[in-house]
């Protein structure tokens, strides 16, 4: 796609919404939003990219090997997480273990769990895109 209005559009949205998705990631912690929320808003902009500026484009900017490893990444962090709550002593996923006092252990837990589920549900959404936008061959850079 060669329209000069939407790839100078995507150029000024896209960094926005990646900020956007970093606010919905930390704010987790204290409101709506967390890891799953910004996980689909960091793919949806690489998915935008994509249909701008073509796939080949996209893969490129994020190559599938960086999206395959995001996703073992970010589940080992989850579980990993759990097995520390019970390396200190306490259950899976077992928060309060994991700091000095319960509050910061919970903070702590909380943080690196969400972390876990914003990259794994990113690299998942950006992994099934990547597979079926290349079977199909249409989000291509000659259209």
């Amino acid at each position: 796609m060669n329209d000069i209005i939407l790839r100078v559009l995507a150029r000024l949205m896209i960094p926005f919404a990646l900020v956007f998705a970093l606010y919905v990631q930390f704010h987790g912690d204290y409101g709506p939003g967390g890891g799953f929320q910004a996980g689909v808003i960091m793919a949806a902009a690489v998915i935008f990219y994509a249909l701008i500026y073509g796939l080949s484009e996209a893969m490129r900017v994020v190559p599938e090997a960086v999206v395959e490893t995001m996703v073992a990444l970010g589940v080992l962090l989850f579980a990993g997480v759990g097995v520390a709550g019970i390396v200190l002593g306490g259950n899976y996923l077992d928060y309060f273990v994991l700091g000095a006092d319960p509050v910061s252990g919970q903070l702590r837990g909380i943080f690196w769990v969400e972390a876990g589920v914003g990259i794994t549900v990113s690299a998942v959404m950006l992994e099934i895109f990547y597979l079926f936008a290349g079977r199909s061959g249409r989000i291509d850079d000659d259209e």
